[in-house]
């Protein structure tokens, strides 16, 4: 009966998400009671259970998203992603803008939320569109989306990729060993692809393109549990005198420090200096010192303050949703649901891993389908799957990487980011069916061999 019990809880929490527009927060707190009290955990056992694996996962990432929030936050008060991209298109030009851009997106710019990326990078596409031919607006936004949500989900410091990450119990120097690989490839094969397309006649700029009004302010919405609502953008805050490449140390010195401390573990010269130098929450918190240090030499207290405010505003809700991600897997697991889950991992000797790796996608991906959320779907697809962990012989690197690409998977009209993508691109919603809809898609299904060949190999 704990399998129907789950699937009850599941189906709740789409239907509150979706169908009573309650927040991701109280839903999957209330599936997490009905599943505990229907499956017959116990009352106390069931609070218990919601409890310990709330303070379990906050104990892993905790700090982690917040230090990752609050730097995006900062860098944003710098202007750093518009110095960016300005400066991609000084160096390769406008043809080649949506591969320079769908990378800097995908590998710089995880930490910072994914509606102010697109609210920076869609004035920089509409402008540059026209340089690059007729299919200019619809190739710069598939870039766009697949730049952003494969860095969300794949690379380090990115939110949904933390979160998966904490919730398997990997080591976030693992992850990024393998995230930071396959976000950015992700990210240009798709982006190439969609660019096939667009050449066979994928786009109309007829029907797919809209009226050349001014673009709103960005505040139509943002994708329901994944950043929050971000910097407000109407204050046009003017980018400092800063060279670019000082903006981006707070991004790139704690990847660096992560990445060594993963080698020097593979390598086997590890020691606990290295291992503290590492250490995923003190290279975070050293990019949060520079980062600030930063913003408040370039910009003053008073700004950097306000951006900082900003940040902890956005992480409680992350924090809660990744939280409650926690309590429902712990809870699925005093149901001893793990040892019956296990079961559908399996298969004959010779497909069990890659049957594992799809049926983590597949949950994923439906989950993202119902919900209409990337973060609320990586992370409930984790807290699912992470009970069978210790039962299935799959890489727990593997099973991550395959949620984290089952939850792109068709972002579409459920999502407030689809709408707000599609006011400030600038196209119709057949349109944003046909670009954000499409390379969220495509990406999804791009990333799935890699981390197959992953599972097989790991």
């Amino acid at each position: 009966m704990e399998v129907v019990h789950t699937v009850i809880a599941i189906v709740l929490v789409v239907g509150l998400i979706i169908g009573a527009k309650i927040d991701p927060v109280i839903s999957l707190v209330l599936a997490s009671l009905y599943l505990g009290l229907a499956a017959g955990v116990g009352f106390a056992d069931t609070v218990a259970a919601i409890t310990g694996g709330f303070g379990s996962i906050m104990a892993e990432v905790g700090l982690l998203i917040g230090f990752g929030v609050l730097i995006g936050a900062l860098l944003h008060s710098l202007g750093t992603f518009r110095k960016l991209v300005t400066a991609l298109l000084g160096v390769v030009g406008a043809r080649r803008l949506p591969y320079a851009l769908t990378g800097a997106l995908s590998l710089v710019f995880p930490s910072i939320y994914v509606d102010v990326q697109v609210v920076l990078a869609a004035p920089i596409a509409r402008s540059s569109a026209p340089h690059i031919g007729p299919r200019g607006l619809a190739h710069l936004a598939g870039a766009i989306g697949t730049g952003i949500f494969a860095g969300y989900v794949f690379v380090i410091p990115g939110l949904a990729a933390v979160s998966i990450a904490g919730l398997l119990d990997v080591s976030l120097g693992t992850w990024l060993l393998y995230g930071v690989v396959l976000g950015p490839v992700t990210a240009l094969v798709t982006t190439f692809l969609f660019g096939l397309m667009l050449r066979a006649g994928w786009w109309k700029p007829a029907t797919d393109e809209a009226e050349d009004d001014a673009p709103d302010d960005g505040r139509a919405g943002v994708e329901t549990g994944t950043a929050g609502t971000g910097p407000d953008e109407r204050a046009q805050l003017h980018d400092v005198d800063l060279p670019l490449a000082v903006s981006l140390l707070p991004i790139l010195v704690p990847l660096a420090m992560i990445a060594f401390g993963a080698f020097a573990d593979l390598l086997d010269f590890s020691n606990s200096f290295i291992a503290f130098v590492g250490d995923a929450n003190v290279a975070l918190f050293v990019g949060l010192l520079g980062a600030y240090a930063l913003a408040r030499a370039a910009t003053g207290t008073e700004r950097t303050e306000e951006a900082v405010k900003t940040g902890f505003h956005t992480t409680g809700e992350i924090l809660l949703i990744t939280g409650i991600g926690g309590s429902l897997g712990a809870v699925i697991e005093a149901t001893g649901l793990d040892a019956t889950l296990a079961g559908l991992f399996s298969a004959s000797e010779g497909a069990a891993v890659v049957t594992s790796i799809l049926l983590a996608w597949v949950i994923a991906a439906v989950l993202h389908l119902a919900i209409g959320s990337v973060s609320v779907a990586a992370i409930t697809a984790a807290g699912i799957i992470a009970p069978v962990l210790g039962s299935i012989d799959v890489a727990p690197i593997a099973v991550g990487l395959a949620i984290a690409s089952g939850s792109m998977f068709a972002l579409t009209v459920n999502s407030n980011f689809f709408w707000m993508f599609k006011s400030l691109l600038g196209v119709t919603t057949k349109g944003a069916l046909k670009s954000m809809t499409t390379v969220t898609s495509m990406a999804s299904l791009v990333s799935l061999p890699p981390v197959l060949l992953v599972a097989l190999l790991a």
